[in-house]
């Protein structure tokens, strides 16, 4: 062992050496129970950052722990590699985005290494690879013949900037997910996944997710959005047919004064087509579809369209207005509007000098349209609503929708918030679509045969935005399947949030050419029980890939509901006020902070700083503290290296059997943190202290041989908990202290329950409220004890005086407090 550290020597011997010993790669017959662990892989750009560098080391910990536990430990790696930034970089530096890609994911590689998280490099595949994506498109045509998969007309989300539809979980606040533009909406044919087939257990199954972090699973459900209410049939007065609503208030339905209509709604050209309205509500409904639904959503604004249709329980005329925050995709694209009991609709009303009719109060208060400021949404009593009236609100819901269904113009029904996911791209990097259009036939899928269909390679990126597989012969034309006639292949490409829906099922076996997946490893592996990674997920891919694992279930594919048993996610990584990024200039290149500090000092930081749940501050000061740790911890095992060697726990000893108590202490403390808590802050914290107590043994007994073997012990006991953490020094360390196997191999500790039942506890003592003393008890000492060994201290009795007791006050493990 050398007397100095040295962070890169040591870092890259044990890189290479676990590289060498293939240390991390799994097997399904290695002992132990299975224990599968994944963090959400990168897209690759190039360049790992901190928030890299923080998820990755918060799952090699837990990794590592396992492994020493005994678990036999599925840590897979690999690359989420299509998307628009590598298409966008290759276009800005005229390089192919293939090219691109792969020079990106062997850089990220090497830094992976290097930081030494401990995976199984040999199950590693990029998702841009036709080998992976191949069944991907079989995944695609099976879900078509269960029309799981369809294209139709629709109004999309159309993101300029990334020249490229949306789906709706991917619009935030009116913008693009990712380049931040705004977003419009435009008509186009495009290919959906019928998601709300699933709406239901999605929902429902969120509340078997006991693992997951409840805001993840909040989030959820409200973008499920179910909704229980009924479908109301209001018929037109003029004409057949009859509108079509969906309310949770049919309790409101006698004060509905008008009916909302989408701008989108097939019933607005037929409703005005001929009369006088037809100029206006036609340029209303142009200059609305322009705007953005966050926009539509926020006005009160709509045009009267001069039609009409009637109250099915009054018979009263309804006049029909397009309105601009009604949104086709939300419930039939109707709204019964009922003003005195919706403020949205009470705005619009007054706008327009529409009626107000109150049909639910207060109980005991008199509602009158004159006197409303505001529409009153709370439950109630129900008034003029005919042979409803006197009912509370909640029991005239069902007792309406009861008349709607005897009377066949309604009846109870449930909506989702959740639209189908709109899976069409338009742009070049990513998974083709496998199938054909041809004159006669129509949509033909591709033969399971013929596939993958393979993104060409030879294409033409010179202007940003679009695809230029549009333009590409010999990639466009091809025969149909089916006829053998001429045909036009698809040329929208997959969102690539497919290909990380069900990623983490391919780890399991990536080696398979013949098939997917292999059921016998499946069976083993699935489902994953730890996936950490960011919340911004939360909606987009967790959603996602909890859908595509009930869909390969359903096509015989997967035999689990759910594909994570258990969720982590991390905070972010904050430098000056603000989340690191490279547009806010506050960016720590992690490179370069391993090469002046080495890894494990990056690791030990980023574990360190904050739990790991909140967002992390960087903090230069705190890198440092780390790294001056680690050297400390290096000369005081140089200096100790061939102390106590062969010698045991001396117990007589007092110190000796304190910093044994110790030991045993840290190591249930650092156990409970990691296991159950992942609270890696707090038991890195442990270790510090314990190393604090080993160094104040030292000071005063260096040549003690009493208490030798406490101290080879404790030294020891600290590497091994290290590991987890900083695992390049530890093994190090190991080496140096004589250790003849590798700390790889090395199971986990367990605290000696007989050196915990010795400790003590230092107990604050008070009298009349001041602190007077402080006195030593066993943790286990009763109260009866506790007291007596207070009345013991000389400083006590002096305090006291002989005075009696009123009352004596104990807080087990805290303070004593004596009133005279």
């Amino acid at each position: 062992m050398r007397e100095r550290y040295n962070p890169g020597e040591v870092e890259a011997r044990w890189v290479d050496h676990w590289e060498a010993q293939a240390t991390f790669a799994t097997r399904e017959d290695a002992p132990g129970p299975k224990y599968y662990l994944l963090e959400m892989f990168p897209y690759p750009s190039g360049r790992i950052h901190m928030g890299h560098v923080r998820n990755y080391a918060i799952g090699d910990v837990v990794a590592r722990f396992k492994r020493m536990r005994g678990l036999n430990v599925l840590h897979p790696m690999g690359w989420d590699a299509f998307g628009l930034p590598a298409e966008n970089a290759a276009i800005q530096r005229g390089v192919h985005p293939a090219r691109w890609t792969m020079d990106n994911i062997a850089a990220m590689r090497r830094q992976l290494r290097r930081l030494g998280f401990s995976y199984d490099w040999s199950r590693e595949f990029a998702t841009c690879d036709p080998s992976y994506y191949r069944w991907e498109q079989i995944f695609f045509l099976q879900m078509m013949e269960r029309g799981l998969a369809y294209r139709r007309q629709g109004r999309v989300n159309w993101c300029a900037g990334c020249q490229t539809v949306l789906a709706n979980e991917q619009v935030e606040d009116g913008r693009c997910w990712r380049c931040g533009g705004e977003v419009a909406d435009r008509e186009l044919k495009q290919w959906f996944f019928r998601i709300t087939a699933y709406a239901e257990e999605l929902l429902e199954d969120t509340y078997r997710l006991q693992g997951w972090p409840e805001k993840v699973l909040v989030m959820q459900r409200h973008w499920i959005g179910k909704s229980i209410g009924a479908e109301i049939r209001f018929p037109l007065a003029d004409r057949e047919g009859d509108v079509k609503v969906f309310t949770t208030r049919p309790d409101t339905v006698f004060g509905a004064t008008f009916m909302s209509l989408a701008p989108e709604h097939p019933l607005v050209p037929e409703l005005v087509r001929g009369t006088q309205q037809e100029a206006e509500v036609s340029a209303f409904v142009t200059r609305v579809g322009k705007e953005s639904r966050e926009t539509r959503a926020a006005g009160k604004e709509g045009v009267f369209t001069g039609a009409a249709c009637r109250n099915p329980f009054t018979g009263n005329l309804l006049p029909i207005y397009v309105a601009n925050f009604v949104l086709m995709e939300y419930g039939t694209g109707a709204i019964m509007a009922v003003p005195a009991h919706d403020q949205r609709d009470f705005e619009f009303a007054r706008r327009y000098s529409l009626p107000v009719i109150p049909v639910v109060e207060p109980e005991g208060t008199t509602l009158t349209s004159e006197a409303m400021t505001e529409a009153y949404e709370e439950p109630g009593v129900l008034v003029r609503s005919g042979e409803f009236s006197g009912l509370a609100s909640e029991v005239g819901k069902e007792r309406i929708v009861d008349a709607l269904k005897a009377r066949g113009i309604g009846g109870p029904q449930v909506q989702y918030r959740l639209r189908d996911w709109g899976i069409s791209r338009q742009r070049y990097w990513g998974t083709p679509i496998p199938v054909v259009f041809c004159d006669g036939c129509e949509i033909v899928p591709v033969p399971t045969h013929e596939l993958p269909v393979v993104l060409p390679t030879e294409v033409e990126l010179g202007r940003p935005g679009g695809s230029p597989l549009a333009t590409l012969a010999s990639f466009v034309e091809t025969r149909c399947p089916r006829c053998g006639g001429p045909a036009r292949r698809e040329t929208d490409t997959m969102d690539t949030f497919v290909e990380s829906s069900w990623y983490f099922a391919r780890y399991t076996a990536p080696g398979e050419h013949d098939r997917p997946f292999d059921p016998a490893a499946l069976a083993y592996w699935l489902p994953v029980d730890q996936y950490i990674g960011g919340i911004e997920h939360a909606v987009l891919h967790l959603l996602y890939a909890r859908f595509f694992t009930k869909v390969l279930r359903d096509l015989g594919w997967l035999a689990v509901d759910e594909p994570f048993e258990r969720l982590f996610t991390q905070g972010m990584v904050i430098k000056d006020g603000a989340a690191m990024s490279k547009s806010k200039g506050n960016i720590v290149d992690p490179e370069e902070l391993v090469e002046h500090y080495g890894a494990d000092t990056a690791r030990l930081f980023a574990l360190f700083a904050a739990p790991p749940e909140r967002d992390l501050d960087w903090s230069d000061q705190g890198v440092e503290g780390m790294s001056r740790f680690l050297h400390r911890l290096w000369r005081l095992v140089y200096q100790h290296r061939k102390t106590g060697q062969g010698l045991g726990v001396n117990l007589q000893d007092p110190l000796g059997c304190e910093l044994h108590r110790r030991t045993h202490r840290t190591i249930e403390r650092v156990t409970i943190d990691v296991e159950e808590r992942f609270h890696f802050n707090t038991a890195i914290s442990a270790i510090m202290e314990l190393v604090n107590a080993i160094q104040e043994i030292d000071s005063g007994r260096r040549d003690d041989a009493a208490v030798a073997g406490a101290i080879r012990e404790a030294l020891e006991t600290t590497v091994v908990l290290l590991a987890p953490f900083v695992p390049h020094i530890a093994n190090e360390l190991w080496e140096g202290l004589g250790q003849g196997s590798c700390l790889d191999d090395h199971t986990w500790p367990t605290a000696d329950r007989e050196a915990l039942s010795r400790e003590r506890v230092e107990l604050v003592v008070q009298v009349n409220g001041r602190v007077r003393a402080h006195v030593d008890v066993e943790a286990q000492a009763s109260e009866d004890e506790i007291v007596a060994a207070v009345l013991e201290n000389e400083r006590v009795r002096v305090t006291l005086a002989g005075r009696p007791l009123k009352r004596t006050i104990v807080v087990p493990g805290r303070i004593v407090n004596l009133v005279v």
